[in-house]
């Protein structure tokens, strides 16, 4: 995986991260979602790693990177402090502005990332998200189906921890074919500790309470995203099935241009059509050059 690429832990303020990075050009930064780990993107990155510099970590919590003690309001892992990670790491890295790419969970992380550091981020890619106020919002009897495992993950501790660590292959059938052996064999280390399972429900319990409260601050104060927007959905997930509008829904949290596109593809885009997605970052990104 990854050819040429760098890997090594970085120390920050709170945690070390694990991460992979390589190629030239202009920085790209691209977040995992759940429950992955950076190698998520070992087809796509090095395809991007041809014109730009790509950095691909493992968020607190999950994979290698550290798994910091939790508190009372879930703070610890909410996206506001995996957004100062992931700045933390670029400036590490001598990449003081950059693009930033989020799937899933990620997506989050790289929205309050533009969000919270203007400066830092040129361009902004959602893959397979939507903000996470609006989803909240917008949840209805279809969204609680569809996406039950939001408030599952979300119930207190230990008992999310305690039924899913009791059966691993039942939460998490990932396949190596789907995935590649080396980055399946890569997430069972993960899930294999019990605390990268706590940090990762944690996340979904920061995701119902501060995550939502920052977005919502952020509405009534109207900060919105400052930079060009790119928001790209798989033709074969839940996320066309759940809104009309995907594009129009961005278009409401961002200043700057938005653009909305969609690959023929399930939710984990970066390893069902890696060509496809890296053709439509190009893209976006040239247009906004």
């Amino acid at each position: 995986m990854f050819p040429d690429f760098t890997l090594e832990h970085i120390s920050l303020d709170e945690v070390s991260l694990r991460v992979r990075h390589g190629g030239t050009g202009p920085a790209v930064l691209l977040i995992h979602g759940h429950p992955r780990t950076h190698t998520t993107w070992h087809r796509l990155a090095p395809l991007l790693a041809q014109e730009y510099t790509v950095v691909c970590p493992d968020l607190r919590g999950y994979g290698q990177s550290s798994k910091p003690p939790t508190d009372g309001r879930h703070e610890t892992y909410s996206k506001r402090r995996m957004a100062a990670d992931c700045l933390r790491l670029m400036t590490a890295l001598g990449h003081e502005t950059f693009h930033v790419v989020g799937h899933d969970r990620g997506g989050y992380v790289a929205t309050r990332l533009a969000l919270d550091h203007p400066r830092a981020v040129t361009h902004l890619t959602a893959l397979d998200i939507v903000p996470i106020a609006e989803a909240l919002e917008r949840c209805d009897a279809d969204f609680a189906t569809r996406w039950w495992h939001w408030f599952f993950r979300a119930q207190p501790h230990p008992g999310p921890e305690t039924i899913i660590g009791s059966n691993l292959s039942l939460w998490y059938q990932d396949t190596a074919e789907q995935m590649g052996e080396e980055s399946w064999q890569d997430l069972q280390n993960a899930l294999s500790d019990p605390r990268t399972i706590h940090a990762m429900c944690e996340d979904y319990r920061a995701g119902l309470g501060v995550d939502n409260e920052h977005d919502l601050a952020d509405r009534r104060a109207g900060r919105r995203v400052q930079c060009p927007t790119l928001a790209v959905w798989g033709e074969e997930s839940d996320l066309p099935d759940l809104y009309d509008d995907i594009t129009g829904i961005w278009q409401s949290w961002a200043d700057g241009p938005v653009t909305g596109r969609s690959v023929k593809s399930g939710h984990h885009l970066a390893e069902d059509a890696p060509g496809e997605l890296a053709r439509v970052l190009r893209a976006a990104w040239a247009a906004c050059a």
